[in-house]
C-alpha cells in the first residue's frame, strides 16, 4: 500500500470513530493504518526516539503513564519542568561544585602522588564544565584509587615502633635517623631479590601456576623481609619443586598429545603410499635431518622422534599420491563449507519467516497471505468456495486509555481464544494487525459465514472480560464476504473490509454482509 492509500484510510478511520480532523487525531489514525499496512514510518516512532534521550527515571515515568502521542509527551515534559526549581537546583549545583573543588585542592597538598595527580585532573574537568560521561569516568577513577590503595609499605617501619597509619607526620618524626638509611638500603635489596624470586616461581612451560605457589608469591610480595628468615626456606624449595613438576607435566601432556596425532597420521600416510616409489628433495632433507638427531633424550621424545622418521619415509615413498589426496580432501571440504553456509542462510530465513503472532498465538499477516493464495488457488482449480470475515474490536483505544495496555493485551488474547474455539479445523483465523482479526472459512457460503460472525459477536458481547477485578464491556464489528460473489480475492477482501466499516458507521456491534 502507498502513503496516499494510508492517508485515505486514516481520514476514513477518523470519520468512523467520530473524531475531528485535527493534527493529533490524524497522526494517531495515520500511524494505526501504517501499522496495519505493515509500513514502517519514522514519524510514528518519535515518542520512542525522544524518550531514549531522557533520564532513566523519566523513561520509567513515561512507561508507567503509557505516553503514546506527541501531545501527551509534551504535556509530560512541561509538567516535569514546572515542578523543577531551576534557581534552587543551580545554586545547589554551584555549591556542590565549589565544595568538590575545595576538597580536591586539599587532596593536592597531601603526600600521595597518585591522589594529587588525579585531584588536579578532576579540577580541570570541573573547570571545563564536564559532561555526565566525563564525571562518571572520573568517579570510577576515584573508586579505583580507593579500592586499590595499599598502605602495606608501612610494615617496613616495624623496627621503628608502633605504626599509626592515620598520622604520617608522626611516623616520620619517630624514625631513627641512624638506622633509616641502612634499613632503606636493606629493604631495597630485599625487594629486588623478592621480585626475582617470585619470577622464578612462574612456570616457564606450563600455562598456569599452582595455588600454593601463588600464596607464597603473595606472601613474599607483601613482606620481602621474610626471605631473610630461615623458616621460609622449605616453602621456597617446595615452590621451586612444584614449578619444575608443572613444567614437566606440561611437556608430558604435549608429547602425549603429539604421540596420539602421530599414531593416526602415520597409519593413514602408510596406507596411502604403500604402492608408490616417488620422492623429492625436500622429503629427503627432512629424513637426513631426523637421522642426525641425538637419542639422548627422554623416552617419550625418543618415541615421537621415531614416529616422525617413519612419516618422512612414508612421504618419500609416495608424496605425489599425498598431494592428490590432499587436493581431493580440500575440494570436499570446500563443498561441505558451501553446504554448511547454505544451510545457515536457510536457517536464518526460516527464523525470519515465523508465521505466528507473538501475542495471540494466531497466524500473523505473513502466514495469512500464504493461506489467501492457497484458498484462491483451490477456488480457481476446483471451485472450492470460501468466505472472509473481518473483525474489529469496538472502541479498543478506550480500553487501553482507561485500563492500560496490559489490559488491552489480555483482551486481545481472550478474543483470540474465542476465535480458536469457534473455528473448525479447516478454517484459518489470524490477527491482521492491531485490534483487527480475520477468519478464512473453507467451503462456507455467505449464509454460513454470517452465522459464524454472529456467533462470535454474541459471545464477545456477553463475555465477562475481567482485569484486576474490573469488568470490561466489549463489542465487535464484523464485515463478511463470499468468494463466489466477487471477481477475485482482492475484491472479496475489499467487500469484507467495506462491510466492516459499514458496521462501524451504523452503530458498531453488528454483522454487515450486504
Amino acid at each position: 500500500m502507498t502513503i496516499q492509500g494510508i492517508i485515505k484510510r486514516a481520514i476514513k478511520r477518523l470519520e468512523l470513530e467520530g473524531n475531528l480532523l485535527t493534527p493529533n487525531f490524524y497522526n494517531e489514525a495515520f500511524c494505526k493504518e501504517a501499522l496495519r499496512a505493515g509500513m514502517i514510518v519514522e514519524d510514528c516512532n518519535q515518542i520512542d526516539k525522544f524518550s531514549k534521550m531522557l533520564h532513566k527515571e523519566f523513561q520509567k515515568d513515561l512507561f508507567e503513564y503509557r505516553i503514546k502521542t506527541t501531545s501527551d509527551f509534551i504535556r509530560f515534559i512541561t509538567a516535569k519542568l514546572n515542578r523543577t526549581n531551576q534557581t534552587l537546583c543551580s545554586e545547589t549545583l554551584e555549591g556542590q561544585i565549589a565544595l568538590t573543588k575545595k576538597i580536591l585542592q586539599t587532596v593536592e597538598v597531601l603526600h600521595n602522588k597518585e591522589a594529587r595527580e588525579l585531584a588536579t585532573k578532576t579540577i580541570d574537568i570541573l573547570n571545563l564544565s564536564a559532561n555526565s560521561s566525563q564525571l562518571a569516568q572520573y568517579k570510577q577513577l576515584w573508586v579505583n584509587f580507593v579500592t586499590n590503595y595499599d598502605d602495606t609499605f608501612l610494615r617496613k617501619l616495624k623496627p621503628v615502633g608502633t605504626i599509626d597509619g592515620d598520622d604520617l607526620a608522626k611516623i616520620v618524626n619517630n624514625l631513627d635517623a641512624k638506622i633509616g638509611r641502612e634499613e632503606k638500603n636493606t629493604n631495597t635489596n630485599l625487594e629486588r631479590i623478592a621480585t626475582l624470586l617470585i619470577n622464578s616461581f612462574i612456570p616457564s612451560i606450563a600455562s598456569s601456576s599452582n595455588q600454593e605457589i601463588e600464596n607464597l608469591s603473595e606472601k613474599i610480595r607483601l613482606d620481602p623481609s621474610i626471605i631473610d628468615n630461615l623458616s621460609i626456606e622449605n616453602e621456597i624449595k617446595s615452590a621451586i619443586t612444584l614449578r619444575i613438576a608443572l613444567d614437566k607435566k606440561s611437556v608430558r601432556d604435549m608429547v602425549g598429545s603429539l604421540d596420539g596425532v602421530l599414531d593416526k597420521l602415520t597409519l593413514k600416510l602408510v596406507n596411502m603410499m604403500e604402492n608408490s616409489d616417488s620422492s623429492n628433495n625436500e622429503i629427503q632433507l627432512i629424513k637426513q635431518e631426523l637421522k642426525s638427531f641425538s637419542y639422548e633424550s627422554t623416552t617419550d621424545i625418543k618415541t615421537a622422534h621415531k614416529k616422525l622418521y617413519t612419516i618422512a619415509l612414508a612421504l618419500e615413498q609416495n608424496s605425489n599420491n599425498l598431494s592428490k589426496d590432499l587436493q581431493e580432501q580440500s575440494k570436499s571440504i570446500d563443498t561441505m563449507s558451501l553446504k554448511i553456509k547454505k544451510l545457515e542462510e536457510e536457517l536464518i530465513i526460516a527464523e525470519k519467516n515465523s508465521k505466528e503472532d507473538f501475542l495471540t498465538k494466531l497466524y500473523n499477516k505473513r502466514a495469512l497471505d500464504e493461506f489467501f493464495l492457497m484458498k484462491e488457488s483451490e477456488f480457481s482449480r476446483n471451485g472450492h468456495n470460501y468466505s472472509i470475515v473481518l473483525f474489529d474490536l469496538d472502541k479498543f483505544k478506550d480500553v487501553n486509555d482507561t485500563f492500560g495496555h496490559d489490559a488491552g493485551d489480555i483482551i486481545l488474547k481472550a478474543f483470540a481464544q474465542i476465535l480458536k474455539k469457534e473455528a473448525r479445523t479447516v478454517d484459518v483465523v489470524g490477527r491482521f494487525g492491531g485490534e483487527e482479526f480475520i477468519a478464512l472459512l473453507s467451503e462456507t457460503d455467505l449464509k454460513g459465514s454470517v452465522i459464524f460472525a454472529e456467533k462470535i459477536r454474541v459471545k464477545v458481547e456477553t463475555a465477562r472480560f475481567l482485569y484486576k477485578g474490573s469488568r470490561i464491556n466489549l463489542t465487535v464489528s464484523c464485515g463478511v464476504s463470499e468468494r463466489k460473489r466477487a471477481k477475485n480475492f482482492e475484491s472479496t477482501f475489499k467487500i469484507a473490509d467495506n462491510n466492516m466499516y459499514k458496521a462501524k458507521e451504523s452503530g458498531r456491534n453488528r454483522v454487515v454482509y450486504k
